[in-house]
């Protein structure tokens, strides 16, 4: 224990001086090991045998492959057409282009599950159709803001396929566990957009006035919006409904290929990813004709992003081995087995970790960093451990919404690059969504069956 907490002071210590997380990791464990052992050769031989086992593990083709799949299903414009034919389809609601960024964040998530890649997507998707309608500039960011979150908790989810590694559970598992959350979520998200529209149309386009700053155009009413006066040709403009359906048919199709294997055990979450991959390849190709140079740079950009985030998982492989090695286990085990502080005390503690941290970095890092040290410590204060994924994964997704430093809405903030909208202005706007972050938190917390409850169906 007394090598313990110099290794993880030196890890905080090189994390908030800036110096990269698959680093910090590296430099953190290769000093723990050889404190530990004494020896060079060992420590080296712990580093080569700890890369080999990852390296050669069936499960780690899963994240790349489902991010080629979301790669190319992005770059072939189906969100898009999503977006398109759901606004079409409500269009007699009250803050149909706000439920239509909900709806296409939940479909959008069962494609991609990556919420900055989400939130980057409908920023240039949705953001300028909302300023055509006279949507407040931070309620329209706000709510693309929250709604990316839900790439993140519905499957396929990069976390959860990270989280998955680092504590060796059933990918598949995990994937059916955010099913009902993720739905729950979204359901909340709705219904607050339902009631704010309702409650304060002037924020979505539809009142005679509206809450804008000074300098910024007023909104006008759905029905002048809907004749066409002074708005400018969009690329939305050109989606037809044949483009809507077919999108729609495939996208459909895809989604019950992937869930739909892995829920009726046809294959593997690895197998359902390389199946996901190649038919949204096929798609791409044969459907919306996309050219051999965005292929190219489509898995180009895909390398790009999995082979850093591949040495980072290695590192915090080598990370956890390290703080078994050094007894930190059993030393918590002792403290929290004890019963002198609470469970639900204990979770508060680690959730408000998760904020904290999310405020600064990115939701990969914070799960490389805590995973291997708050997962055992779940488990033992009585939490099932597929439930107490899904509980660090909102939490860890609320963090990102958290000021001042929540990475979603600086995001957000990026893509829009509109200045007459402040950072500020749109970390208001996102704090309903972020308490149905809450909400549903504690919910799971209360009732794991909402997370256990699927998986437990199908795999006993």
């Amino acid at each position: 224990m007394g090598i313990t907490i110099p290794v993880l002071g030196l890890l905080i210590v090189l994390v908030f001086a800036g110096v990269h997380i698959a680093v910090s990791l590296a430099i953190t464990s290769l000093l723990g090991l050889f404190l530990i052992t004494g020896s060079l050769d060992i420590t080296i031989a712990t580093f080569a045998s700890t890369a080999f086992q990852g390296l050669r593990g069936y499960v780690f083709a899963a994240l790349p492959l489902f991010m080629l799949m979301g790669e190319f299903i992005s770059r072939s414009g189906a969100a898009q057409d999503l977006y398109v034919g759901i606004n079409r389809s409500i269009r007699a609601i009250p803050g149909r282009l706000a439920l239509a960024t909900v709806l296409g964040n939940a479909v959008f998530a069962f494609l991609t599950g990556v919420s900055i890649a989400a939130a980057a997507a409908f920023t240039r998707i949705a953001y300028p159709q909302m300023l055509k309608l006279g949507y407040d500039r931070g309620v329209a960011l706000g709510v693309i803001a929250g709604s990316s979150c839900l790439g993140m908790l519905i499957p396929p989810s990069n976390l959860m396929i990270l989280w998955a590694i680092l504590v060796e559970e059933s990918i598949g598992r995990l994937f059916l566990a955010g099913i009902l959350p993720g739905l729950m979520l979204a359901g909340l998200f709705l219904i607050y957009v339902l009631l704010n529209a309702w409650f304060r149309p002037h924020l979505y386009g539809e009142g005679p006035t509206a809450s804008v700053a000074e300098g910024e155009p007023q909104p006008r009413s759905l029905s002048a919006a809907a004749s066409g006066d002074d708005l400018q040709p969009s690329p939305l403009d050109t989606v037809t409904s044949r483009d809507v359906f077919i999108s729609g048919i495939c996208m459909g199709g895809l989604i019950a290929a992937v869930l739909g294997g892995i829920w009726f055990g046809a294959f593997t979450a690895t197998e359902a990813a390389g199946v996901g991959a190649l038919l949204a390849l096929i798609f791409a190709i044969a459907v919306k004709r996309l050219g051999r140079k965005d292929i190219f740079e489509g898995i180009l950009q895909v390398g790009k992003t999995a082979a850093p985030l591949m040495i980072m998982i290695l590192m915090a492989l080598l990370y956890s081995r390290t703080l078994a090695l050094t007894g930190i286990g059993g030393s918590i085990e002792d403290f929290f087995g004890s019963g002198v502080i609470p469970p639900w005390a204990v979770l508060v503690f680690m959730v408000c970790i998760w904020f904290i941290l999310g405020m600064l970095i990115d939701s990969k890092s914070i799960m490389l960093l805590t995973v291997p040290i708050f997962a055992p410590l779940g488990e033992l204060i009585g939490y099932d451990p597929i439930a107490f994924a899904i509980i660090g994964i909102l939490a860890i997704e609320a963090g990102i919404l958290t000021p001042p430093f929540g990475l979603i809405v600086y995001t957000v903030k990026a893509a829009a690059n509109d200045d007459k909208v402040s950072t500020l202005r749109i970390f208001g706007a996102a704090t309903p969504y972020w308490i149905c972050l809450l909400i549903v938190l504690v919910a799971v917390a209360i009732w794991p069956e909402l997370a256990t409850g699927l998986g437990d169906m199908v795999f006993g």
